[in-house]
């Protein structure tokens, strides 16, 4: 997975399944578009973007998340829902504010 970590007034988390970097996805009048610079990170393992996520979660960030993997391991950090989850071409993607 991929993770880049955007400093702002809080910190903006994306994390995104390695090979859906460089794509875009569009259905009706909504549109995942993974090819500019806001998803392109550093590949992380498992282990440690879970390290990140949790660190991320104390300092009250903001999170996007596209992806299987992705969402997947979001959704056992407890960081999303299964309602909050919606799909653009089958492609899984959440929001978090928390």
């Amino acid at each position: 997975m991929i993770v880049k970590i955007h400093k702002s007034y809080r910190y903006v988390v994306a994390i995104c399944d390695s090979n859906l970097i460089g794509k875009k996805f569009e259905e009706g009048n909504l549109q995942l578009d993974l090819t500019g610079e806001f998803y392109k990170g550093e590949e992380i393992e498992e282990g440690k973007l879970r390290e990140i996520i949790q660190d991320m979660v104390r300092e009250d960030a903001t999170f996007n998340i596209v992806g299987e993997e992705s969402i997947k391991l979001c959704l056992e950090c407890r960081i999303i829902k299964e309602e909050g989850i919606g799909k653009i071409k089958g492609i899984p993607y959440a929001l978090v504010l928390l």
